[in-house]
């Protein structure tokens, strides 16, 4: 077998990028990036998330330039990622330092600081509303300034940048274990290949850098029966979490900016043994990522503590979990089934065609 020479082939390739830049703009419509940031918070979030850079400007920009696509966005902006020199290291920061927008917990009714609903959609009837059809400036801005005259209600005792974590209660009461702080240095995935067994730290970062469709979707199936991890989210907790950094020699720590962020904390019931009996505990399930992505904070957490338990399930087995759910090589390695594949493909047919013939010369 020989390759077939293909004549041609760049210009087919101009031809076709030509026909993508006339399928984005053929109908005379375009989307600034501004009004990309501005309407799109979910797809925004998502795919900072799934791209591990947050820049809203820039992924508002990938999302214009992939027409929507998911994960073209999120090719793009990692691609891009990988250019950028790496200035800093960002110091330790502690999510009780959030700036809370929403927090809620679905295992206490009564948490210090009251349930903070926040922005949702979790509250909707799922019903399509028709009348954005034909929704105008003016009705945008009348909803803009109705919502910012409302009067704000009395703040809580608790400052809102100050809230404390419901497992800070469970722990007081002994039901959660203490551990001393772990000062180790985190792994860098992005700049080292995966190996295992992983760390804590790198199935964390594979997790929240994970597309999010896959991350639900093997929490999900833990929650149905194919791993052992079935918690109770103790808190969701979504807000502005402040950025510091250290220049070189210098013990001062440098606020940079705030970043949105989801947080979750999962109880997971675990019988463990003490003075030779049986005692019920509670282990901690972790999730955090970019913007607000609830339900894969959720699910993350789940796949965090079937990880921290292996046992032989699916959802449990880092390597099954681990190599499936990062975008870009799931879906790199699904679309290069795309490029040409003749010469191998060649080679089975002709496997095929001698082993017909051998079989009907023995007929």
């Amino acid at each position: 077998m020989g390759y077939v020479a293909v004549t041609g082939g760049k210009e087919a390739i101009e031809a076709s990028l030509q026909h993508l830049s006339y399928e984005r703009v053929k109908h005379g419509k375009w989307i600034d990036v501004e009004t990309i940031k501005a309407t799109m918070r979910g797809f925004l979030d998502q795919v900072m998330s799934e791209s591990s850079l947050y820049s809203e400007n820039l992924a508002a920009l990938a999302m214009k330039q992939s027409e929507g696509n998911v994960e073209e966005a999120v090719f793009l902006l990692r691609a891009h990622r990988s250019t950028l020199p790496r200035l800093y290291y960002s110091t330790v920061t502690d999510p009780r330092d959030m700036f809370v927008h929403r927090r809620i917990s679905a295992s206490f009714k009564d948490i210090p600081g009251g349930q903070i609903l926040g922005t949702s959609h979790d509250y909707l009837h799922r019903l399509l509303d028709f009348s954005l059809v034909d929704e105008t400036e003016e009705e945008v801005l009348q909803k803009k300034a109705d919502f910012e005259e409302v009067e704000v209600p009395e703040e809580s005792s608790i400052p809102l940048e100050k809230l404390p974590k419901v497992m800070d209660y469970l722990r007081a009461e002994g039901l959660i274990n203490e551990f001393p702080v772990n000062d180790e240095e985190p792994d860098d995935v992005t700049k080292l290949s995966l190996t295992f067994p992983s760390s804590r730290s790198e199935r964390l970062q594979i997790l929240t850098r994970g597309q999010t469709g896959g991350v639900v979707s093997l929490g999900y199936a833990g929650l149905r029966g194919y791993g052992s991890s079935h918690p109770n989210v103790g808190e969701v907790r979504v807000g502005l979490q402040p950025i510091h950094v250290q220049l070189d020699g210098d013990d001062e720590e440098y606020y940079i900016g705030s970043i949105k962020l989801t947080e979750v904390e999962s109880f997971i019931p675990a019988n463990v043994s003490e003075n030779g009996k049986e005692v019920l505990e509670f282990d901690i399930g972790y999730g955090a990522c970019f913007g607000q992505n609830e339900t894969k904070a959720i699910a993350m957490s789940i796949l965090d503590h079937a990880l921290e338990n292996p046992e032989n399930t699916p959802i449990h087995d880092e390597e099954f979990v681990l190599l499936h759910v990062d975008t870009i090589e799931s879906t790199g390695f699904i679309s290069h089934l795309k490029l040409p594949h003749y010469v191998t493909f060649q080679s089975k047919l002709e496997q095929m065609r001698k082993i017909k013939k051998e079989s009907e010369a023995r007929k």
